[in-house]
């Protein structure tokens, strides 16, 4: 059985340790100690980094009893080691894992949600709860958490009693075999946890919910706590920076400006809508609408563009007509129309000779030809 060292205590940074097992994995070795600081893989949470007398501990993982650290090279068993832990990545996870419980427990006395899910990456903290949440509900929740931090209320963390077990009132996720190790959180919270924790809410830092979804009947929220937060604060600023740049305009006012940009986009493109509509309608108006098989090609144009100059066509009674637009490495965009019977007529024997897709019935269908537009061109006017 491993002795963990970070149960004890979470600022543990280096111990000694004497190994008990080495084995060989495909392209690795898998270590246990008689005890370790490295907290492995576990509760939805990533393992601790470090290193054992140098060598870089790449992954820990626990089963049992039993905490496996995986390196490249071997040790002696009974060898003296030296483990390292790689702090800043811990303390990252202490903020973030504190502050995760904060927001649950506050969820927990609100509104009566339990935590259903929760991971701990290297990137990313999410948690799962049972109910749905307002905006102003999550505003609220971000609000108490950090007020909790202000306090600087102690945590702790211990393994009570079955006896004393019965008798607290504490958040778990489902029934917990063997020890329950409960960490307190000041009067905030109380869950059974694996996990290192700060010593107190201040160390936490800030806490920001960044996004929230439903999820499952309930609620998804992503956090950032301490340093990941003003990490995150940091990158949004220099992209409200930039932002306010290509707009020329303050950075207070980026969303008034993209609004702006939006607007302006949204004009320019019912202008470009009707000139090649305008386009079309010359076209049409410029074709030998006395042919028995009418193809049109057009540059950069759109169906609903294709679709009014088939109307267009259908007005002046043309037998048949292809209206295309596209290219030869990306294939064509059609609508066929017909002023005589069903268009499914036709369709069909197009696109097995184009390498076609699409369909419709009455006077028009639309697809894409996959085929060259010589090779299009040939087959209509035959």
């Amino acid at each position: 059985m491993t002795v963990k060292l970070y149960d004890e205590n979470s600022y543990l940074t280096e111990f000694d340790a004497t190994v008990e097992t080495c084995e060989k994995t495909d392209s690795e070795y898998k270590v246990t100690l008689d005890k370790t600081a490295f907290f492995p893989e576990e509760g939805g949470q990533c393992c601790d980094r470090g290193n054992l007398d140098g060598k870089s501990v790449k992954k820990v993982e626990i089963s049992g009893d039993e905490i496996y650290h995986y390196v490249d090279s071997p040790f002696e068993i009974g060898q003296k080691v030296r483990g390292e832990i790689d702090f800043s990545l811990r303390f990252r996870n202490m903020q973030n894992h504190s502050g995760e419980h904060i927001i649950c427990g506050i969820a927990h006395s609100l509104f009566g949600y339990e935590n259903v899910g929760f991971h701990l990456g290297e990137d990313i903290v999410t948690m799962d709860l049972s109910g749905e949440l307002s905006d102003s509900d999550i505003e609220k929740i971000e609000r108490l958490a950090n007020e909790a931090v202000a306090k600087n209320m102690p945590v702790t963390a211990f393994y009570p009693s079955k006896e004393e077990l019965e008798t607290l009132q504490y958040r778990a996720k489902g029934e917990i075999e063997g020890n329950v190790r409960i960490v307190n959180i000041g009067d905030v919270d109380s869950c059974a946890c694996c996990a290192p924790h700060v010593g107190a809410t201040g160390e936490i830092g800030i806490i920001k919910i960044i996004d929230s979804m439903r999820h499952r009947g309930g609620m998804r929220l992503s956090i950032l706590c301490g340093f990941d937060a003003l990490s995150d604060y940091n990158l949004r600023m220099k992209e409200a920076k930039e932002i306010s740049n290509l707009l020329s305009v303050p950075q207070s006012e980026i969303a008034l400006g993209v609004k702006k940009l939006n607007s302006d986009q949204q004009m320019l493109k019912t202008k470009i809508s009707e000139m090649k509509k305008q386009i079309v309608k010359l076209t049409v108006e410029s074709a030998d609408t006395t042919k028995e098989k009418l193809c049109l090609f057009f540059d950069d144009m759109d169906m609903d563009g294709l679709r009014f100059g088939a109307n267009l066509l259908l007005e002046k009674k043309v037998p048949f007509a292809a209206l295309l637009s596209g290219d030869d490495e990306n294939g064509y965009s059609y609508v066929l129309v017909t002023s005589e019977g069903d268009i499914s007529t036709h369709t069909k024997s197009a696109n097995e000779a184009l390498s076609g897709r699409g369909g419709g019935k009455g006077p028009m269908a639309t697809g894409k030809f996959m085929a060259k537009l010589s090779d299009i061109e040939k087959y209509f006017v035959k």
